[in-house]
């Protein structure tokens, strides 16, 4: 099919390369001139795992680059809408870039059309669009509006699209539900997995998905609320985990006992400094700005956001409890990004600890594989960012660990402990062992675990900075 994808951030790059993989001819539509340089010149601007590979494989041939939304509306049949939908002051969703899309797709629809909102948003957003492209004098038998939500994961997004849990559409009409049926038919009837050069097929994924038809309003809800439960998981383990260190349990033994559960499950279970990103906290807020305008007020989605900020605030608490001050600490930092395998640092709690420990008057030496040029451009000259982990480490009062880089838990604890000027490390994201780490000599605070102290010699410090002679 003849497929165009107006936005080339991270949800359009994602699906427009995708649905190339699947055989589409797709159009990735941008009006930002220098993104648009960039992709015809093969250059991927997220690190993301297969991203670059399906840009390669399909550019010039299944995937084009233009910036004329008309033209590309004009010899396509179906028209994905993936434009940003930034929070404002209030919370809700900024709708004003989709609302321009509409009106460019609605002067040059010349036959039928369907028209598929891909970005997050609020409920009722499919009849805005269709009365916007009705609103400019086209005839309301030439086009559709869908709804075909995105669960991509940062850092797994290109998976998440090709192997997913499941492809929810949102069609009010047989018509348009048809058409997405065909978008969707090499993953829904497996064709796609026989491919040769199919990405390949991770864990714990089962194919073929299953394809669900709803509403429209019922499309969009599943987006937000899906964000919404899982946001709740996360806090709701972090405030588990906030028990667990007052009574001295454990919330690793904790998580492993709820989450065989059937009826719950270990994902999502994982208790840290917080959730971050583009989605988490801008989809509660909107969700909640629905709920609020149709007269319910959702106070649960209320105390999930308090317990993530929460999060942040317990953890600054443990730094300075390990401490004691941290004017002029010198302190390493493993991880700036979100999450990790991605360079998102959008909403990042990493991002926001380094800004407070900054305050604090702290030396921040920071180190992470993806995010460092993004984050050189939000923390300027205030942090020393270095090349690996223990470069980081050298010579720091303490060691942070702010990001679940897969790097960061298979690292020489030997090596690492000697590079610290004292061995502290304070896990935010319960990377490590408690006992392990005690037995290699570390002083390791984690997430609602007990501390394990194992307190150097009387001088050690001192004689691995070279200011005491043995």
């Amino acid at each position: 099919m003849r497929i165009a994808v107006i936005g080339s951030g991270y949800v359009g790059l994602v699906a427009g390369a995708c649905l190339a993989d699947l055989g589409h001819d797709v159009i990735l539509v941008d009006n930002d001139r220098e993104k648009f340089a960039a992709l015809q010149a093969g250059q991927v601007p997220i690190h993301e795992k297969f991203l670059p590979e399906l840009v390669q494989r399909h550019r010039g041939g299944k995937l084009q680059f233009s910036d004329d939304i008309r033209e590309a509306v004009r010899v396509c049949e179906v028209i994905f809408i993936a434009v940003g939908t930034p929070p404002t002051e209030q919370g809700e969703a900024d709708l004003s870039y989709v609302e321009s899309v509409a009106r460019s797709i609605s002067g040059a629809i010349n036959r039928y059309k369907v028209v598929v909102e891909k970005s997050t948003v609020p409920v009722y957003t499919s009849d805005w669009i269709r009365k916007i492209i009705l609103r400019n004098a086209v005839p309301p038998d030439s086009f559709d509006v869908a709804s075909n939500p995105e669960f991509l994961r940062e850092g797994t997004a290109v998976t998440d699209f090709l192997y997913p849990d499941r492809i929810v559409v949102g069609a009010d009409s047989e018509r348009c539900a048809a058409v997405l049926r065909m978008v969707y038919a090499p993953l829904t009837d497996g064709s796609y997995y026989r491919q040769s050069d199919a990405i390949p097929q991770p864990d714990r994924t089962s194919v073929p998905p299953p394809l669900l038809i709803t509403s429209a309003k019922s499309a969009e809800l599943i987006k937000h609320a899906s964000n919404a439960f899982l946001a709740m998981k996360i806090s709701f383990i972090n405030a588990v985990a906030s028990i667990c260190e007052a009574v001295g349990g454990n919330v690793q033994q904790v998580c492993q006992g709820i989450g065989t559960d059937s009826r719950i499950g270990p994902r999502f279970l994982n208790p840290g400094i917080g959730y971050g990103g583009s989605c988490f906290p801008k989809d509660l807020m909107a969700f909640r700005s629905v709920a609020r305008e149709c007269g319910y007020e959702f106070r649960l989605l209320d105390e999930v956001m308090r317990i993530n900020e929460d999060q942040r605030q317990r953890f600054l608490r443990k730094v300075r409890s390990a401490l004691w001050t941290l004017r002029g600490k010198r302190l390493g930092v493993l991880g700036l990004a979100f999450k990790g395998g991605t360079d998102d640092i959008r909403e990042s709690p990493a991002i926001l600890l380094v800004q407070a420990l900054l305050q604090e008057g702290c030396q921040v030496v920071a180190y992470d594989p993806a995010a460092i040029g993004r984050a050189r451009e939000v923390l300027q000259s205030n942090v020393e960012f270095v090349g690996s982990a223990y470069d980081a480490a050298r010579d720091a009062d303490a060691l942070l660990i702010l990001t679940e880089w897969e790097e960061f838990s298979a690292l020489d604890l030997d090596r690492l402990r000697k590079q610290l000027k004292y061995p502290i490390v304070i896990d935010g994201r319960n990377l490590y062992d408690p006992e392990t780490m005690a037995r290699c000599g570390f002083t390791y605070y984690s997430v609602g675990r007990p501390a394990t102290a194992s307190e150097p010699q009387p001088g050690a410090a001192a004689a691995r900075s070279g200011k005491l002679k043995k």
